[in-house]
């Protein structure tokens, strides 16, 4: 197929290009660059030793957009794109409505217009909000969230489901991620926040190489093992094979929409994130105990079975290809992409 990755420059958009391109796929990427550089787009080629184009505009540009549609034939399109902060969500929730939401209404009218009918959607596991039973199911109702990006992902959910079940012959697949970290095993891609890391691994990783003096884990009086909050840790390269999976039994799917979670139906602490970090790389994580973070939930992970009976995946990756993985990309690159 010719798959237009929108976001394709970010963390888990550029590992699944790089899958996309080696299962035999051509792939046109566009990225406005916003939390991403065209460097990461450049280091993709280098994997995959060909080219692959790159436009870089705003997908909240309809005109430009249609323009895209307009000059290639594209068979389907996997939607990275979107503002992913949940604090900054809360600080800035009317940039994230509209960056969030009019980037898919501009990608679904020119796809109406121009008949691509199949769409893989990075919807995320906030969705479930904060009363989902443990681990979380496809199925659970209703959908909600606590925090404005969790929100844009509920909706466009409900969007994209409306406009697919309005439309004869398209197929959406609604991929529910966790909790990705990992890299590239090459260490050559990687995740490259800016600021101050949101995410455990991001941060433990910025420590290891120097850039932070110390983590901070909130709150260890949680009821769980060992006190601290569990979380459904995926690695990006399971992830994009997930990407791949859905892409490719999208037109047998049961349903012209499907939900889809990705994540490995284990929990891990953040204790055991550190001294599995430890373990895979010979590094000491420095650390001290905070206050618990509002709305932090103790435990969260998924039940993965209807991806690995539907789509055939599973997750291959352990926690300590995760950890070793994250710091074969850190050291190599310790201030992240440059330019």
């Amino acid at each position: 197929m010719h798959v237009l990755v929108a976001g394709g420059a970010g963390f888990i958009g550029s590992h699944t290009v790089v899958q996309l391109k080696q299962a035999g796929h051509d792939v046109t990427v566009v990225d406005d660059f916003d939390n991403s550089k065209a460097s990461a787009v450049a280091r993709v080629e280098q994997l995959v030793g060909g080219h692959i184009p790159l436009h870089a505009f705003d997908l909240c540009d309809p005109d430009k957009t249609e323009a895209l549609f307009a000059a290639e034939r594209f068979d389907a399109v996997i939607h990275f794109a979107g503002h992913k902060a949940v604090g900054e969500s809360v600080e800035k929730p009317l940039q994230y409505y509209r960056n969030n939401l009019d980037s898919t209404f501009s990608l679904l009218r020119a796809m109406a217009t121009h008949g691509v009918h199949r769409l893989v959607f990075s919807s995320s596991a906030t969705v479930y909000g904060d009363e989902s039973p443990q681990p979380s199911q496809e199925d659970h109702r209703p959908l909600q969230s606590s925090n404005p990006y969790g929100w844009t992902k509920v909706m466009n959910e409900q969007i994209i489901g409306d406009v697919a079940r309005a439309t004869p012959g398209m197929r959406v697949a609604l991929l529910r991620y966790f909790n990705p970290v990992g890299a590239h095993p090459s260490g050559t891609i990687g995740e490259d926040p800016q600021g101050i890391p949101n995410n455990l691994m991001p941060f433990i990783s910025q420590v290891a190489v120097g850039r932070r003096e110390r983590l901070t884990v909130f709150g260890d009086d949680y009821d769980t093992a060992d006190g601290t909050c569990e979380r459904d840790y995926i690695h990006v390269e399971d992830l994009a094979a997930g990407h791949l999976a859905a892409l490719e039994h999208i037109d047998a799917m049961a349903e012209p929409v499907r939900a889809f979670n990705l994540g490995t139906g284990v929990p891990t602490s953040v204790l055991a994130m550190i001294n599995a970090f430890r373990t895979a790389t010979g590094v000491e994580i420095p650390y001290e105990i905070g206050p618990r973070r509002a709305g932090d939930l103790p435990v969260t992970y998924a039940d993965p079975t209807r991806a690995l009976h539907e789509l055939d995946w599973r997750t291959t990756k352990s926690i300590e290809d995760m950890c070793a993985d994250t710091w074969r990309w850190q050291s190599a690159n310790p201030q992240g992409f440059p330019g």
